[in-house]
């Protein structure tokens, strides 16, 4: 967008030359178990703009270091490290003053009193302002992208009249308020599709395993085979082939947007996927683990990794019907209790998985039981592909009424209000009548030598010093009065 089409009276700025104070990095530190501490946010506070006790955690900060990051009603708070969709993620803070401080993970942002809050926390989460954080975030391969402090002084933001910034703040509050409101009625619909879900996996696949079925356990219903350990000498050579990861292996789908290689010399037959083979995710978020798809014999020709689990079923069980147990024990948390934890990934293992229950029905059975259980379960996918198409077009609908209103299109301009141009004018005057901040230091630990007391001023009859050399190399120093 470029300076022309902004409306008259209307004006850019970069959002460092609209600030009261610097922008400022929160601090973190270890939870405390007792009831003394700092209270600081959490990310998620910002993510749902929910300030409140349940986003929150007493840490053992040093009340000493953080004096100048307690929070104050109208202080934006702008994510600098997250995934890529939510880096950049900004909340105006509506709590209690000095209530609670903020992690190292923020960025506080106060604005000149000149300049409403509401608008610009607004403004920070228009498309504009999301495809520009997204573009400048950085970061190491494996790591969550980051943005820093100049980034978002950087940001340049279109400034209405102050008239007009309050007019603008009143209608999107109140849309954006009723569009939030159906988007939470969508959200709690589709949990209670997950339950529904759950309860007709439950139904199909029961705890107690009726006399005419085997109560069998995995090992007993089929094989378990870890995948391929990766390696970066595999990374090339002369027999690449595709292979399944985590990342592609999601409940009853497989995603081949992107499918990876890797050298398979003499080895591929060892791990390649057969139609009928069900995967399972070996390591995962706890509640994930054990997520299982179908191999349905697409993409053709692959093999599959140790970060996945492979069960090929015995000649009296149907792969769809192992899918079911699988599914059924995901949505039952079953799978959590045979899990082990390390650096944050819970892992299931072969010899784990291999013990655990695996009910067997006679074959007819099997196949009415999944017939039924694929229609109960198509339905309830396709009133969740409903929801997740509203919240698209929730979503969509939210951009387009930001981008209205920092455009000019949602409210009339009045040409009666004071223009932006005199508005931005006294916010550089008061900024230049404040007094230059001082550089801080941390307290140190290690006590510092005391000075020496001055000498006595010489007295009238005390002979003057002899003058000193210059030094070869001088050195100026200054020192505040």
């Amino acid at each position: 967008m470029s300076e022309k089409e902004l409306p008259a009276g209307w004006a850019w700025a970069e959002l460092g030359d609209l600030l009261r104070d610097p922008l400022r990095n929160g601090h973190s530190a270890p939870a405390t178990q007792g009831g003394d501490g700092v209270r600081t946010l959490s990310l998620t506070a910002v993510t749902q703009a929910n300030f409140s006790i349940e986003n929150t955690k007493i840490t053992s900060a040093d009340p000493s270091r953080v004096e100048d990051l307690w929070l104050e009603p109208g202080d934006i708070l702008v994510q600098r490290s997250n995934t890529p969709d939510l880096v950049g993620t900004a909340a105006i803070y509506n709590g209690s003053r000095r209530w609670a401080i903020f992690p190292d993970l923020m960025i506080r942002v106060r604005v000149s009193a000149l300049i409403l809050p509401k608008f610009v926390a607004l403004v920070l989460n228009s498309g504009r302002a999301r495809s520009y954080f997204k573009e400048k975030a950085k970061g190491l391969s494996g790591s969550m992208p980051k943005i820093d402090q100049s980034t978002i002084s950087s940001f340049v933001v279109p400034v209405p009249p102050l008239a007009e910034q309050a007019r603008i703040v009143e209608v999107l509050e109140n849309r954006l308020s009723r569009l939030g409101a159906a988007v939470g009625i969508v959200k709690n619909s589709r949990k209670r599709l997950v339950n529904l879900k759950k309860s007709i996996l439950l139904d199909i696949v029961p705890d107690e395993v009726p006399q005419s079925w085997i109560s069998a356990t995995v090992e007993q219903a089929g094989t378990v085979e870890l995948g391929r350990a990766r390696h970066p000498d595999w990374h090339h050579g002369p027999e690449m082939r595709p292979y399944l990861r985590v990342a592609n292996v999601f409940e009853d789908r497989i995603d081949t947007s992107d499918v990876m290689e890797m050298d398979f010399s003499g080895i591929f037959e060892k791990y390649r996927l057969h139609p009928g083979d069900v995967l399972l995710n070996e390591g995962q978020s706890p509640h994930l683990v054990g997520r299982p798809a179908l191999y349905r014999g697409t993409p053709p020709d692959v093999a599959f990794t140790n970060s996945l689990l492979r069960f090929k079923a015995n000649s009296n069980v149907m792969p769809e019907w192992a899918l079911m147990v699988f599914r059924r024990h995901l949505h039952a948390r079953r799978f959590m209790k045979e899990v082990r934890i390390t650096t944050n990934i819970a892992h299931l293992s072969s010899k784990r998985l291999k013990a655990v229950e695996f009910p067997i029905p006679p074959m007819d059975e099997q196949k009415e039981l999944v017939l039924r259980c694929d229609e109960l379960l198509s339905g309830v996918d396709a009133m969740d592909r409903e929801a997740v198409r509203t919240l698209k077009r929730a979503d969509n609908l939210r951009r387009a009424i930001l981008n209205r209103a920092f455009t000019g299109n949602l409210v009339p301009q009045d040409p009666t209000d004071e223009p932006a141009s005199a508005l931005l004018a006294r916010i550089q005057a008061e900024r230049a009548a404040q007094p230059k901040a001082k550089r801080t230091r941390s307290a140190s630990t290690t006590p510092r030598k005391a000075k020496k007391s001055p000498a006595a001023a010489p007295t009238e009859s005390a002979p003057a010093p002899s003058p000193t050399a210059a030094p070869t190399h001088a050195v100026q120093q200054e020192f505040d009065l």
